[in-house]
This record gives structure tokens, sequence and C-alpha cells, in this order.
């Protein structure tokens, strides 16, 4: 069960990754450029984990270093995925999705997607007409659900205008 463990550590970063995205595109206060700027630094935050960390692993681990090219094709195309949809997450963002909408209907869209192509390239015995009814409910239950969290999401609490700042009563001895 140590896959559900990791999937579940997936679940709550990929749940935190757009809103923390959002906010880091929100504070480098630049309007036309901001998306760009925290882009960067998912950039800089995926060299650290995903090629430092990877490089001393099989260092350690002693690897041989050598990969087959099948390999190397199919995780660059996946790692390029994933960046161009990072990408595209920052400019729903910029064009004014918010972040409950915009992950709402990526997570939710996305098991769909697998789901799909998974049974495309992995037809069920019988061929991929041949699914079972709570496989097709279930993916309708995603988009189902994606729809329902965008469209029914409770609005955000008014913003409070800051109070003005207290009136301190000064007492000057030469005034009259």
């Amino acid at each position: 069960m140590n896959w559900l463990f990791f999937a579940f550590i997936t679940v709550l970063c990929f749940g935190l990754y757009g809103i923390f995205l959002h906010s880091g595109q929100v504070a480098m206060a630049d309007p036309n450029l901001g998306r760009y700027k925290a882009f960067l630094f998912v950039g800089v935050a995926y060299f650290l984990i995903a090629v430092v960390a990877p490089l001393i692993l099989l260092k350690s681990g002693g690897s041989d270093f050598s990969f087959p090219m099948k390999g190397v094709w199919l995780s660059l195309i996946a790692g390029s995925l994933g960046a161009f949809g990072a990408f595209s997450i920052l400019l729903a963002f910029g064009a004014k999705g918010t972040p409950a909408a915009v992950m709402s209907i990526v997570f939710a869209g996305a098991p769909i997607v697998n789901a799909i192509v998974a049974i495309a390239l992995h037809p069920p015995k019988g061929g991929v007409f041949n699914v079972p009814w709570q496989f097709v409910l279930g993916i309708l239950l995603a988009a189902a659900g994606g729809y329902l969290v965008v469209t029914f999401k409770p609005p955000p609490a008014p913003k409070v205008a800051a109070a003005p700042a207290p009136q301190v009563a000064s007492f000057d001895p030469d005034s009259k």
C-alpha cells in the first residue's frame, strides 16, 4: 500500500500547486509578466527536484548512466506535457481564471483523459467497447464533479476596507 501513501502525497502537492502558483504570480507584483516570473521559479524548483535529486540518487545507487532512447523520448514527452500543462495553468490565471475554477477543471478532466487514453492503449479483453458500466459512470461522475465544483463554488468573502488610523489627541503646550 506504499503506492497509496505516495498517491495521497501527490494529491496534496497538486492540490496546493495552483493556489501557490497563483499566489506567486500575484506576489511578483507585475500584472503583465508576473506569471512568467512565477513560472521561472517553478522551473528552478523542477531543476532542483527533478534534475539534481535524481542525479544524486543515480550516483549513490551506482547507476551506469545508460539511458535507452525509447525511455528517454517517452520521458521527455512526459516532462514536456507536464511543463506545458503547468504553463497553461498560468495562462488560464492570466486570462482571469481563478485557482478554484482552473484547478477543479484540470483535476476533474485529467483523470478522464488518463482513463480514456489508458483504455485505448491497453484495451480490456473484448476491445475498447467492452468496458464495465461502472468505468463509464466514473468518467461521467468525474465530469459532473468538475462542473459542480466550478459552477457552485462559494463566493469569496467581501473585501473589508482597512479601518482608518485612529485619531490621537496630542497636547501642544505652545498652542492656545
